[in-house]
């Protein structure tokens, strides 16, 4: 009986110091890792082309947290998979984050936001042979306005509607099964124009760099003060000279950001982390993408279109570093 105790005590005393041991210490912080995956749109379009980045660099930055990109159909799929927790992640641009969390045709989002990752100014692209230079002149034309499920054509409708012109009637309106299409049935004369927004983007980078080239079309200035009068939460904002090819002036239009947004159960420690390695890689993430140059803490907080939107992890990481109270 005393041989069985000892051997029993023995047993316990194995069992605690193999817990201690850093070999278990390493098992379970393996544990903890976690494969986080991360809704983008369709193949060729810009979220992918961002979401692959942000992967790429936020992997390389800290590898017990891997992020894996999945194309989708775009905002509109991505925010059910959110609230259904089939994705941890998923970039959502502006006016379907903005209808979501105002409860606009549905009952209000409970997700919450990791990043703003670029604004959005919105425009169409024409090749530069066209005759169009107004959105009147494309009145009639068949435009594609983005890709089916996609923020892109939510955008246009908004800036439309406060020119009293209608997307679907007002305009051919042509929506795409992929992204990556448009520029091709731009200069084929498929289509009279591309609508896209944000800088340095594929399509528009596409069109300008094609034999024909670019004519890049945006509201005017008494343009974006009638569409904001009517839908205040678009901000103005600018296409900086050199975005595209060939495009040597500014482009002053309109639009609003687009975030990374989370399930609303992702656990808080899990975003805290999250939100410090993207503050720590900002600079590198600069140089990967031009885009990117964008997503910044700062941004961040002045972009969330009420500061309890961030994530608490999140907020608790800003709060940390100083750009919230």
């Amino acid at each position: 009986m005393k041989l069985v105790v000892m051997k029993l005590a023995s047993s316990i005393l194995l069992a605690a110091a193999l817990l201690a041991s850093p070999a278990v210490a390493q098992t379970e912080d393996k544990a903890i890792s976690t494969t986080i995956s991360l809704g983008t749109a369709t193949p060729g379009g810009g979220f992918p082309l961002y979401g692959n980045a942000f992967a790429e660099v936020m992997n390389a930055a800290d590898p017990q947290l891997t992020i894996a990109p999945r194309n989708t159909k775009g905002s509109n799929e991505n925010i059910p998979l959110l609230e259904k927790g089939e994705l941890d992640l998923a970039l959502v641009a502006g006016e379907p984050a903005y209808e979501a969390f105002a409860g606009i045709s549905r009952a209000p989002v409970r997700l919450k936001i990791l990043t703003a990752i670029y604004s959005n100014p919105g425009m169409f692209v024409v090749r530069a042979d066209s005759p169009y230079k107004t959105i009147r002149d494309l009145v009639g034309q068949p435009v594609a306005f983005g890709a089916k499920g996609s923020g892109l054509p939510i955008l246009a409708r908004y800036v439309l509607d406060g020119l009293g012109l209608r997307q679907d009637e007002d305009f051919k309106a042509i929506y795409l099964d992929r992204a990556g299409d448009g520029p091709a049935m731009v200069e084929d004369g498929r289509v009279a124009a591309l609508w896209d927004a944000g800088i340095g983007w594929p399509g528009f980078a596409a069109v300008a760099s094609s034999a024909s080239g670019a004519r890049f079309i945006a509201p005017s200035a008494d343009e974006i003060a009638r569409i904001r009068a009517k839908h205040s939460f678009l901000k103005p904002l600018t296409v900086p000279a050199g975005s595209y090819p060939n495009q040597s002036e500014p482009i002053a239009s309109l639009g609003s950001w687009s975030f990374v947004l989370t399930r609303e159960d992702l656990p808080d420690d899990i975003a805290y982390r999250l939100a410090k390695t993207l503050h720590g890689v900002e600079p590198t993430f600069c140089k990967k993408l031009a885009q990117a140059c964008e997503t910044t803490a700062a941004n961040t907080v002045a972009a969330a279109p009420k500061p309890e939107l961030l994530h608490p992890g999140v907020a608790k990481y800003f709060r940390e570093i100083g750009v919230v109270k």
